[in-house]
C-alpha cells in the first residue's frame, strides 16, 4: 500500500480536472490555448510523480521546480482564457486549485533546500 502523498494526489486530481476543462474548450471550438494548458497542466503531476523516484535530494528539488514552472504556466493559460472570454468555461475552481498546488510545491522546494546540506 502506497503512503499518502498530498502533492502527488492533488496534482493527479488536478490533471483530471485539466482534461475535463480541455474537453469543454474543445467542444466550444477553442483549440490553441486549450492545448497549451493541457500540456502544462498534465505535466505538473508527471513531474511530481518523477520526483518520487528521484535519485538524490537535488534531483527531487529539480523535478519539483519543473512542476512548479508548469503550474505557473497553467495558471497563466487559465487566466488568459478566463479574462479573454474566448470560451464560456468556468476556470475559477481550477485557478483556486492551481494556487494551492503552487503554494505546496514552493513550500516543499524551500523546505527541502533549507534542510539539504550543500
Amino acid at each position: 500500500m502506497q503512503k499518502e502523498n498530498l502533492i502527488l494526489d492533488k496534482s493527479f486530481s488536478f490533471a483530471l480536472a485539466v482534461l475535463d476543462l480541455y474537453v469543454q474548450c474543445q467542444n466550444r471550438k477553442e483549440y490553441v490555448l486549450s492545448k497549451q494548458f493541457l500540456r502544462s497542466g498534465t505535466s505538473i503531476g508527471a513531474n511530481v510523480e518523477e520526483s518520487v523516484a528521484a535519485h538524490s535530494k537535488k534531483d527531487f528539488v529539480n523535478k519539483l521546480k519543473i512542476a512548479n514552472k508548469e503550474a505557473r504556466e497553467t495558471r497563466y493559460w487559465f487566466r488568459l482564457l478566463q479574462h479573454s472570454k474566448l470560451v464560456d468555461v468556468d476556470f475559477q475552481n481550477a485557478l483556486i486549485e492551481i494556487e494551492s498546488i503552487i503554494n505546496i510545491l514552493t513550500k516543499i522546494i524551500k523546505t527541502t533546500e533549507q534542510n539539504t546540506p550543500e
